[in-house]
C-alpha cells in the first residue's frame, strides 16, 4: 500500500475538513476535536452534498444540505437514512499526513 503525502494536521482546523483532488474524486479530510483525522468520499450518499463543508461532531459529519449524518471511522450514513460512502485509509506520522488510493496519482514528466 503507496501512501501519498498531503500535508500537515496543522493545515486543518480542529472539527474541520480540507479537500483532496485525486483521480477517483474529491476526499474529505477531517480533524476532529480530539485531532482524529479521518479521510472518506466529498460526497454524501443522499444527494452528493459536500461533506467537506459539513459540521464535524464526535467521529461524525452532518452534510451542509439535508443533514445527513455520516460516520468518519465506517462512512455509514448513521440514524434512520441509508447509505454510505467509501473510508480512505489515512496515516498521521509526526503530524505529517498521508492517504493511500486505489488508483496512484500520476506526475507528469517534463
Amino acid at each position: 500500500m503507496t501512501f501519498i503525502e498531503i500535508g500537515h494536521i496543522n493545515d486543518i482546523p480542529l472539527r474541520g475538513a480540507r479537500c483532496v483532488k485525486t483521480p477517483d474524486g474529491k476526499i474529505a479530510v477531517f480533524r476532529t476535536a480530539e485531532n482524529e483525522v479521518f479521510a472518506i468520499e466529498d460526497h454524501c450518499p443522499h444527494k452528493g452534498g459536500p461533506l467537506s463543508q459539513g459540521i464535524v461532531h464526535g467521529k461524525a459529519v452532518t452534510c451542509p444540505l439535508h443533514n445527513w449524518v455520516i460516520s468518519l471511522e465506517t462512512g455509514m450514513a448513521l440514524g434512520a437514512d441509508e447509505g454510505a460512502v467509501k473510508t480512505i485509509p489515512v496515516r498521521n506520522i509526526d503530524g505529517r499526513l498521508s492517504i493511500t488510493l486505489e488508483r496512484p496519482l500520476m506526475v507528469a514528466a517534463e
